[in-house]
């Protein structure tokens, strides 16, 4: 990161502040390739690794809730490891944005270290299933962190129900008033579901034949959108 020091603290900030925007990270084929690796990621993990969701945090707490209350402590355990790490990942990137690297944008930084710990995920075998698990909320929490718009609009490309609400939002906006940018934003919102599903089926069918080292397709996925900004 670059920035000169202006007369006055509010040019500073805002010159530090601009010298962290990254326009290509915003841009449709990148924030594709991101949105598909999230959908695969999340049918990964339940699939292969103990049925526990990477991405959707939510539904780890609903189910740590019924484990408490059933006494099943060991499962309570198997949801609450991915929410610590889910919650660390999100620290993780935050670091980076604070400290950045002067030679390579923090959100490619963030990138790589996906890449690198769901390489090591399809390396781990079924008796650590939990270390893989939280690997993969980890690196998944890192991306949610650090890509957050498409086109300038805000999104989620590792779970759907914001973007789902921003959809339908926008849709009703376009039908009542004409608004051609809340018709453009429901349009990505829908796009982006649509691509997360699709990351979905790709996970499962590749779960089935091809078991740990599945997760090895969203490294790929991930190379792709880092080439692409």
């Amino acid at each position: 990161m670059s920035f000169r020091l202006r007369p006055n603290q509010e040019g500073f900030l805002l010159t530090v502040m601009r010298s962290q925007e990254d326009p290509a990270a915003e841009r449709l084929l990148p924030v594709a390739l991101l949105t598909l690796s999230g959908g695969l990621q999340d049918a990964y993990t339940y699939l292969c690794r103990g049925r526990v969701f990477a991405n959707a945090q939510t539904g780890n707490i609903v189910l740590l809730g019924h484990s408490l209350c059933a006494g099943s402590w060991k499962l309570a355990a198997r949801y609450l490891l991915p929410l610590l790490a889910f919650a660390l990942g999100v620290a993780a990137a935050e670091f980076l944005r604070l400290r950045p690297a002067a030679n390579l944008h923090w959100r490619r930084q963030a990138l790589l270290w996906e890449m690198f710990l769901l390489f090591l995920v399809g390396l781990i075998p079924h008796s650590l299933d939990q270390l893989a698990n939280a690997l993969v909320s980890f690196s998944c929490a890192m991306q949610v962190q650090s890509f957050r718009k498409v086109a300038g609009f805000s999104f989620s490309s590792t779970m759907c129900i914001g973007n789902l609400r921003g959809g339908v939002e926008a849709l009703c906006a376009f039908l009542h008033r004409g608004d051609r940018q809340e018709g453009t934003r429901a349009r990505l919102y829908f796009t982006v579901i649509l691509l997360f599903a699709l990351g979905a089926a790709l996970g499962s069918l590749a779960a089935q034949r091809l078991g740990p080292p599945a997760i090895w397709l969203s490294c790929g996925l991930l190379a792709l959108a880092l080439l692409a900004q």
